[in-house]
């Protein structure tokens, strides 16, 4: 590639990272050009279709609408996959083809594609699927993130496509909210060490040049979507300024240090403001004050919506000049023909002065430079068939390393590991489909298509009955359905469920949810449904150990089969290996290790945070428990017992001086342990209410049978800082207590 030069680009607030050359060509694009750069379609809007307007299956281009949208309209980006899943030479004749009309010299600047490869590539055949974010968050390992990061950057690039629209950095407050199983779980600072290790793994070791097997990232969604108020997806989320700066801001600004370069807009309402329109964030603080080099693309439609839903502009032309002004530098239309209207509006946006030249040079030097960053401009594009490590046994076994550190025990009482000398019955709807372990975002958008599941995974009931054989007996008892957007359940075949119980002493129950993201995903209670908590009321009637599997994307509530149920494991959603890790979890070959990235929550109508103000749990009428969960942030159980002793820490430090904590770990059983250690800090008094506690670092560690590790942690003045009442970060000297499991202590700190 030619050597890249750095220059001050016009009108940009970030340096550009191109060729001398092509910023001749960047200098030289027409208005219609410029305005073409900031626009991004989907796939389908260049595809063919019936006489319905129905993409043709298998998919291809046509060749008519793809020159119309490269040529006439300088369409800049595309996007998406149609309703089913590639093969790599499908993708490759995609990419290949609309990047020719560059290397032919038909348009001056490559297109930039991007796709949702939310846990690994997920529209690829044959790629490699791992958990789910929530599962990932639950590995409390960044490490393995990275690692993930990579692995999926890589199989991306391999598929042709240099874009991923990853990861996603909204706080998972909110289980109602359908993307929560998108998140890295409720706490900033865990999402900020998860979220910054996968963006390395995509990006590699130098955002400023991209190279051949790692991707752009893409950080999504600035900011606040997640906090909906009514928990359903994009809608109005009340946040004061004090919790956006210290919940919602933080894990895009170490993203941002980390060297994300793009970013996808909230496509939801703010204290009343548009996503898309907050200049306040997207401009003033994402680029001004952090200093962010890179470009912000729209959500599906989001620059329509600010007229059609959101009703904050009277017409199309007005929408896309408050969004486009706000900071907003590409726009998601993305189909046929709103994307003619859009550059026709905004092309006449900039004659008539209502978008400055200063404003779109920025947008244009912004996407220009990624476009380079990633080699973009390089006439000599990968060869697929390069990348021989696409879908290989290390990246399966990555992938089910991932699951196995997921999976988390959250009740045992002895019950496992699963006994083998007896039959035992495997029973719920998600034991025998693999879509329960993917969820959302599988091969299709919802992920309930079962044609294209990757050819050799196990379902948990196949995975077992490998190990197991004839001692492993099956039967569903209930199914999971849809039906007029709303999750439904039935009962299936239960007189043989009724019958498989008198022949075992042990049930294993697959319990979860209808997979679904975004608004198919909206739910009406966090309750799991009737049926689901009848089988194992069923098995406790007949007195059954009962070892109930979760398969759910956000905790269900399940507070009525808690108590008589011998075992109690979440699994989240572990991907294609899950099943195979689950099996080696159960049996005992493997120690679980996951811990809870969220508060599990006992109640339907109490949502509550670890990181809760002394008032939450303020009690004045009998034994009423005010902050009760199912079980709390960061919990898990072990095979065995760790114990922490000797938590050392200096009792008097001044504002400057960094403040040293260590603790003894010790591993009480005859078998290894990864242990999350983790450390919690709570202000005791300070001039706005503080939280009780709040995680501030953690480290998971390998601890060898009947062994001892000591752990040191180093916090700075900047770790107990918040926001104040004129929205400042600010420092008070006090007492602040501390925790490291069960041990605590207080230190001074002037």
């Amino acid at each position: 590639m030619k050597k890249l030069l750095f220059f001050l680009c016009l009108g940009a607030l970030a340096s550009c990272v191109v060729t001398k050359e092509h910023a001749t060509e960047r200098t030289n694009l027409t208005l219609e050009e410029k305005v073409g750069q900031t626009c991004q379609i989907t796939l389908d809007a260049v595809a063919q279709t019936d006489a319905q307007g129905r993409t043709l299956v298998p998919l291809k281009l046509d060749t008519n609408k793809l020159t119309e949208a490269l040529v006439k309209y300088k369409v800049g980006s595309i996007l998406n996959v149609s309703w089913h899943t590639l093969t790599r030479a499908q993708w490759q004749e995609i990419t290949q083809t609309i990047q020719s009309y560059y290397t032919s010299g038909r348009i001056k600047v490559p297109v930039l594609y991007g796709i949702d490869a939310i846990h690994g590539v997920n529209y690829s055949q044959g790629a490699t699927l791992f958990p789910q974010e929530i599962g990932l968050a639950a590995t409390w390992n960044p490490t393995l993130a990275q690692e993930f990061g990579r692995i999926t950057a890589y199989e991306t690039r391999a598929s042709g496509i240099p874009w991923n629209f990853s990861p996603v950095l909204d706080l998972g407050r909110n289980p109602l909210w359908s993307r929560t199983f998108e998140t890295l779980g409720e706490d900033p600072y865990l999402v900020s060490e998860m979220g910054a290790a996968i963006i390395k793994g995509y990006q590699g070791t130098n955002p400023r040049v991209i190279d051949s097997v790692h991707v752009l990232s893409c950080m999504k969604h600035f900011v606040g979507y997640s906090a909906a108020a009514s928990g359903r997806d994009r809608t109005p989320a009340w946040i004061p300024d004090k919790y956006m700066k210290e919940l919602y801001l933080p894990s895009f600004k170490s993203a941002v240090q980390a060297g994300a370069q793009t970013v996808m807009i909230n496509s939801g309402t703010v204290n009343g403001i548009p996503g898309h329109i907050n200049k306040s964030l997207i401009q003033h603080t994402l680029k001004d004050e952090w200093k962010f080099p890179g470009f912000a693309v729209s959500d599906w439609e989001d620059f329509n919506m600010l007229h059609t839903v959101h009703r904050v502009a009277p017409d199309l032309k007005s929408a896309y000049e408050k969004a486009f002004n706000a900071g907003v530098d590409m726009s998601m239309v993305p189909l046929s023909p709103d994307y003619k209207t859009y550059c026709e509006l905004m092309l006449q946006s900039v004659k008539d002065g209502n978008i400055t030249s200063a404003r779109l040079d920025d947008a244009v030097n912004r996407i220009y430079r990624t476009k380079a960053v990633v080699g973009l401009f390089d006439l000599h594009q990968p060869v697929l068939s390069s990348y021989t490590a696409f879908g290989s046994l290390q990246h399966k076994n990555a992938s089910k390393q991932a699951a196995l550190e997921s999976i988390t025990l959250l009740k045992n009482d002895g019950i496992l590991p699963l006994k083998t000398n007896a039959k035992f019955l495997v029973a719920g709807p998600c034991a025998d489909n693999l879509v329960y372990l993917n969820g959302a975002w599988s091969h299709t958008w919802q992920g309930m298509d079962t044609s294209f599941n990757t050819k050799g995974c196990k379902t948990i009931v196949q995975a077992l009955q490998d190990k197991y054989g004839e001692q492993c007996l099956f039967s569903k008892g209930v199914e999971l359905f849809k039906e007029k957007e709303i999750e439904q359940s039935r009962f299936t075949s239960l007189d043989d469920y009724i019958k498989k119980l008198d022949e075992v002493e042990t049930v294993v129950l697959c319990l979860g949810e209808v997979p679904a993201t975004e608004k198919p995903g909206d739910i009406r209670s966090l309750h799991l449904d009737s049926k689901q908590l009848e089988l194992a009321k069923m098995a406790y009637a007949k007195h059954k150990n009962v070892i109930i599997v979760l398969v759910e994307g956000r905790p269900r509530i399940i507070r009525d089969i808690v108590d008589p149920a011998g075992a109690i494991v979440q699994c989240y959603l572990p991907g294609d290996y899950g099943a195979e890790a689950l099996v080696e979890l159960l049996s005992g070959e493997k120690n679980f290790s996951g811990k809870l990235p969220y508060t599990y929550p006992k109640y339907d109508g109490v949502i509550e945070f670890y990181d809760r103000p002394r008032s939450v749990d303020r009690s004045n009428v009998g034994d009423f428990a005010a902050f009760n969960p199912e079980w709390p942030f960061g919990f898990g159980l072990h095979y065995g017992e760790v114990s922490y002793e000797h938590l050392k820490s200096s009792e008097v430090l001044s504002g400057n001086t960094p403040w040293e904590i260590t603790v003894d770990v010790i591993n009480q059983s005859n078998r290894e342990i990864d242990e999350v250690v983790q450390l919690y800090v709570g202000d005791e008094f300070a001039s706005m209410m503080p939280a009780g506690e709040q995680l501030k670092r953690f480290q998971k560690v390998k601890i060898p049978a009947g062994q001892t590790v000591e752990v040191r942690f180093v916090l700075n003045k900047e770790d107990l800082m918040f926001v104040n009442e004129a929205g400042d970060w600010i420092f008070e000297p006090g007492k602040f207590n501390f925790r490291i499991g069960t041990k605590t202590g207080f230190v001074f700190i002037r």
